[in-house]
């Protein structure tokens, strides 16, 4: 069951498109456009993204390498395998009712779940979203937690039906936090800065554990947190509670990352931590991953023009976020030298990012003669009438830029799985080895997932490659944030 606390503005989704609207003059130049003079521009981009099988074994590689480096000490290389001070998964055994809360953006979301053990597993599970308004994204801290608290107290007393809580118990909630952290508990972690639009006073260089569980005491609530934890932990968790071979996760969205599950014994930089079953899960931060990538002009470009310029290379080749932003530099630039969409360019296409990886998903699934979605999603997101012919060289740089980042993101995942194969002395590529996917990338737009998956194969083998399952975990990451906050109970089960 779920209900919505007010509902977040529109936003594009990787969704295809059901319906098509229609287009003003989309065909009133077709006899003056040409393809012909911007096809050495797709040639070459095809040339400059091609992903053979010697460059992804090498990413792989230097994913494994780049992995041990940050492993033996901190800023040993581009990735910052970060502990998570997760070292208890859940098992099935998991009793009671607990809560999530997962801050991540613009909207936050509050869950309950009732679990049940290894007989009835989840029993329910109820959440609410709610938007955060903008004044309180550039407000204080105590402005923004105490109104995450407000909501999260109001949440609390709509409980009822199948959900108990034990008496003598306190709430106890996972806290799903996706903005730069340095964790120093598992119930604890020091904000290092906002991102993602928030500029919140008072908060970075504090405890954001603190800093909610003060708000909550503010309201009256009496709930603590018990597990901190980010999207792609969470994700694993989630995925780990059904799945005893989940032993990574990805997340595959605007943004990107990857964790797994490491031996302590195999983290140089880790000194004085103990866990009790000799595992933690490592959180790679893998989107700033930059060894050996084939990067374009326009990936170049792209980044001078961007707000963090030479960092997190490997998510701006493979995430949702700038996929569209590649595919439109390149239409620039074929309007501009090959008159692609006639002499006129018009200013949206122009415009950063008005091509969204929505848009060039859901021109790839348009299988009608005429490309008729195409033509309707080029003349709405960007202002230009196309041909039959353009429309057809708009598919093909759709496919090569979502290629190179599929096949990328394939190779990041055989590299994090080789690095664990090495460690384990070949007992990983014996077994079964499930891969928990999430983002919206990954589950809206198929040619990715494919393309992704293909590399996968292509690098294991069939034979190896028969025991790594790549199975799409929806929305794990809220219901993994409620697991850790049970594993990590101050009660007994």
């Amino acid at each position: 069951m779920s209900t919505v606390l007010n509902p977040p503005p529109t936003v594009r989704s990787f969704r295809s498109p059901t319906s098509r609207s229609p287009r003003v003059s989309m065909l009133l130049r077709s006899t003056t456009l040409s393809t012909a003079a911007a096809l050495p521009i797709l040639t070459k981009l095809q040339h400059d993204c091609a992903t053979p099988l010697p460059l992804l074994r090498n990413i792989a590689d230097n994913m494994a390498a780049d992995m041990r480096a940050g492993l033996a000490v901190d800023g040993g290389s581009d990735l910052k395998m970060i502990l998570s001070y997760v070292d208890c998964l859940p098992t099935g055994h998991e009793r009671g009712l607990f809560y999530a809360l997962d801050l991540g953006g613009t909207n936050f979301r509050v869950l309950r779940t009732q679990l049940g053990g290894r007989d009835e597993r989840v029993i329910d599970t109820e959440f609410e979203q709610v938007s955060i308004p903008q004044d309180l994204m550039s407000g204080t801290s105590d402005e923004l937690f105490d109104f995450i608290a407000s909501a999260l107290a109001k949440f609390v007393k709509k409980e009822g039906g199948k959900f108990v809580l034990p008496n003598g118990r306190s709430r106890e909630t996972g806290f799903t936090f996706s903005f730069p952290v340095k964790q120093t508990s598992i119930d604890s972690g020091i904000l290092i800065k906002w991102t993602k639009g928030f500029s919140v006073s008072g908060t970075p260089g504090k405890d954001i554990v603190a800093c909610l569980n003060e708000a909550m005491g503010r309201q009256g609530l009496d709930m603590r947190v018990s597990a901190l934890v980010n999207d792609t932990v969470a994700t694993l968790a989630g995925a780990r509670y059904w799945d005893d071979d989940v032993m990574v996760a990805v997340i595959l969205g605007t943004g990107t990352n990857a964790c797994y599950v490491e031996s302590v014994e195999a983290i140089p930089k880790l000194q004085g931590h103990k866990s009790t079953y000799g595992k933690t899960i490592i959180n790679t931060e893998w989107g700033a991953f930059s060894n050996g990538l084939p990067l374009t002009e326009y990936d170049k470009a792209m980044d001078a023009e961007s707000i963090n310029p030479g960092e997190q290379l490997y998510e701006k080749t493979i995430s949702g976020m700038y996929l569209g932003e590649i595919v439109r530099r390149v239409l620039v630039r074929m309007a501009e030298t090959g008159s692609l969409f006639g002499k006129h360019i018009p200013e949206k296409l122009q415009t950063p990012f008005a091509l969204g990886t929505p848009n060039i998903s859901s021109m790839q699934q348009d299988t009608s003669e005429d490309l008729e979605a195409v033509g309707s999603i080029l003349y709405e997101a960007t202002g230009v009438d196309s041909n039959l012919d353009a429309r057809k060289m708009v598919v093909e740089v759709c496919d090569t830029i979502a290629k190179r980042g599929g096949r990328l993101a394939g190779a990041g995942i055989v590299g994090i799985l080789q690095k664990m194969e090495e460690d384990s002395k070949g007992v990983v590529f014996g077994k079964r080895m499930v891969v928990a996917m999430d983002g919206g990338l990954y589950e809206h737009y198929p040619q990715y997932k494919r393309y992704l998956k293909n590399a996968v194969a292509e690098l294991l083998g069939p034979e190896l490659s028969s025991h790594v399952v790549i199975e799409h975990s929806k929305d794990g990451s809220g219901i993994g944030a409620a697991l850790l906050a049970a594993t990590n109970s101050i009660y007994e089960h």
